[in-house]
Formats: structure tokens, C-alpha cells, sequence
């Protein structure tokens, strides 16, 4: 492969989940010869995302206008918050409209591993959240089935435990290490339906 601009180029696409160096270089053999249909198409629009969105100052969703669409939403369930670790997630859970609520991104899970503490997580604007107005009558912590994800969680419901907020989380119809963002719509439902208590 010629030209540094190139070893970068696929050097930014292999880091992108799935996807090693092989894949990227056929990503961007791919772009370079449909340049008019795939490549200039591609750049515009990320470069328009790129100015367009902005971080949800109340949930930490990614949005165009801040506070998001989410948040704005009058139909939503203000009494009913959805905890989530990252945005993935939260758009995993709108793919199929499952939830009628709003969302609070965490903004990560606990991992002693990556030195990721309570305090790099947003528990505390969570915290306020609940306090503040409208009233939350519910917390459903929406958490991957893995160990980080499943820490998060009790660690979540253990600040939650005096706040006199009902905390509940997602059934365990997921599958074990299985993550939010790959899974179907209908196990998504069945494990928002089946939710409860946490222990």
C-alpha cells in the first residue's frame, strides 16, 4: 500500500469494532474506487455529523439540539428512567421504540481492570435526577449480562436503595456476556417485559 495517508486511513478503520486489518484495508479499497458513490458521500456525512451533534445535558444522549429529542419528548414517561451504560445502548433500545420512558447514560460501566471508578460514571446527575422534578417513580437498570455490566448495576441500586425509587432490571431472558447493542428486538421486549425487582 502506497502513502502514509493511506497506512492512516486504514489504520483509523481497523480500529473500528469487528473489523482488523484486513477487513479495513478492503473497507478502503473499497471507498478509493467508488469515491463519487462511497467515499465523498461517506466524508460529507461524517463531517456533518461531526458539527451536528451534541452531548444531551440531561440524559447524555448524542442528539442534534440539547436537551434531546428524548428528553423533549411529551409523550415519554417522565416517572419511568431507563439506566443505561453507553449510548448504544439506550439506541438499541429505541430501535424498536421498546421503551416509553426516558434514558440516563452512565457513560460506561465499573472496571477495576480499565481503573473505570463510581466516580468516571454519571451516578451523581442520576442521583439528582430522581430528586429533581418530575418525580421518578422507577429506575429500570438496563445493564449488560456481563460482569462489569452486572456490577454497575448493583452498584447503581445500592445508591439507589434509599431514595425510595422503585429499582428494577432487565430480566434474564439476555443471554449471558451477551450486550444490549446485538441483540434482537424481541429478546429486548421479553427482557423489558419480564423486568424486576433488584435483589
Amino acid at each position: 500500500m502506497a502513502g502514509n495517508e493511506l497506512e492512516q486511513l486504514t489504520a483509523l478503520v481497523a480500529r473500528m469494532p469487528g473489523l482488523g486489518p484486513r477487513s479495513a484495508r478492503r473497507v478502503v479499497l473499497h471507498l478509493l474506487k467508488n469515491r463519487e458513490t462511497a467515499l465523498q458521500p461517506l466524508a460529507a456525512a461524517l463531517d456533518r455529523v461531526d458539527r451536528a451533534l451534541v452531548l444531551c445535558p440531561q440524559c447524555g444522549n448524542l442528539d442534534v439540539s440539547a436537551p434531546c429529542r428524548i428528553c423533549t419528548d411529551p409523550r415519554r414517561d417522565a416517572g419511568l428512567l431507563c439506566v443505561v451504560a453507553d449510548v448504544a445502548d439506550l439506541w438499541a433500545l429505541e430501535r424498536g421504540r421498546l421503551f416509553s420512558g426516558r434514558f440516563h447514560v452512565l457513560g460506561g460501566t465499573l472496571s477495576a481492570l480499565d481503573g473505570v471508578g463510581p466516580d468516571a460514571l454519571a451516578i451523581d446527575s442520576l442521583l439528582l435526577r430522581i430528586a429533581g422534578d418530575p418525580p421518578v417513580r422507577e429506575v429500570v437498570l438496563a445493564m449488560n449480562a456481563t460482569l462489569e455490566g452486572q456490577t454497575t448495576a448493583h452498584y447503581v441500586g445500592d445508591r439507589l436503595r434509599d431514595t425510595g425509587v422503585q429499582v428494577t432490571q432487565l430480566a434474564h431472558g439476555m443471554p449471558v456476556g451477551g450486550e444490549l447493542d446485538y441483540l434482537d428486538e424481541g429478546t429486548l421486549q421479553q427482557a423489558l417485559r419480564l423486568r424486576r425487582p433488584l435483589p
